[in-house]
């Protein structure tokens, strides 16, 4: 059935239950589950109503903070630190969060959670269910501060590289684009559900932890400030570098038809003096090979200088 289940009393203790029952005689009784576990949906139907129990089984979720009744339904984001997954592919957590039990639901490791599970064994979990949230959502807001730290050091390496004209775009600048459009997705409601639990009140969330969910809210409003420069930023890094390709073909393009312009003209003689018919001049005179060359010549310097007069040089 569950992944865990700790009663955890005032102090932070804990110790795993022998009973069923979704409360405890301790502080709070926190409950950990697997999506796919196949009697999940029968334990939420016995034990939750309707609502926040369809919630914590949804297949697809979004950050919200919502209250029902005297609980709330949290759907929280983290960074996916699993190993051979994109980082900007975010991990759900789904919890239900009443006064003496707290429920978590993943369908991907979380490894915030796993930190807290840790804690939990080592007889130093949150003492109360407003501290258990106030720490998952530390941990998740500081993963996603240090993702997004390095996606702007990649930026900063990107619009370094423009200085130098021969660098050629680089291999990760769309996937890099890809991220902070992923990341930004579930940041912004994110910001917007921490926001709203900031300012849930008591007796869920008191004022002590308020405070420091104010705080959470703001760094991930700031993160996500951080992503809308990002994503300003790579566009106009991507913009330099097409600019600079477009650049380059058009003088190409401009070289390429400088030389057109040039032996258009000497085509033309070469084709006409290579007829084979009767009556071409020169046919009988030793020097014509050589005069005809020197014409060419003295044409192409004449074709240069009315395209230099033109001022299309």
């Amino acid at each position: 059935m569950p992944i865990c289940v700790f009663d955890i009393a005032k102090d932070g203790t804990t110790h795993v239950p022998s009973d069923t029952h979704l409360t405890g005689a301790a502080r709070y009784r926190w409950w950990h589950f697997d999506a796919s576990d196949p009697m999940l949906p029968d334990w939420l139907a016995t034990h939750l109503p309707d609502i926040p129990a369809g919630a914590l089984m949804q297949a697809e979720t979004r950050p919200r903070c919502d209250a029902y009744v005297d609980g709330m339904m949290l759907n929280l984001r983290g960074i996916n630190l699993n190993t051979g997954q994109p980082a900007d592919q975010m991990v759900s957590i789904r919890m239900w969060v009443a006064d003496a039990v707290v429920i978590t639901v993943r369908v991907r490791r979380v490894f915030a959670v796993e930190d807290l599970r840790q804690t939990a064994i080592a007889q130093q979990a949150p003492p109360s269910p407003s501290a258990f949230i106030t720490a998952l959502v530390t941990l998740l807001t500081g993963r996603i501060e240090g993702e997004v730290s390095q996606i702007e050091k990649l930026t900063e390496f990107f619009e370094a590289d423009l200085e130098d004209d021969r660098t050629p775009p680089p291999v990760q600048l769309p996937a890099t684009r890809r991220s902070v459009i992923r990341l930004r997705r579930y940041l912004e409601p994110q910001r917007d559900a921490l926001a709203a639990l900031a300012v849930f009140g008591a007796p869920l969330i008191p004022e002590p932890e308020g405070l420091v969910l104010r705080e959470l809210a703001n760094r991930t409003t700031i993160v996500v400030e951080e992503l809308d420069a990002l994503r300003e930023r790579l566009i106009t890094v991507q913009d330099d570098h097409d600019l600079d390709v477009a650049r380059k073909q058009a003088r190409h393009g401009y070289v390429l038809s400088i030389a057109a312009g040039v032996f258009l003209p000497l085509g033309f003689l070469t084709g006409l003096f290579g007829v084979n018919v009767a009556g071409l001049p020169g046919l009988e005179d030793p020097r014509a090979f050589i005069i005809l060359c020197l014409s060419m010549v003295a044409l192409a310097v004449a074709t240069l200088g009315l395209l230099r007069w033109f001022r299309w040089l």
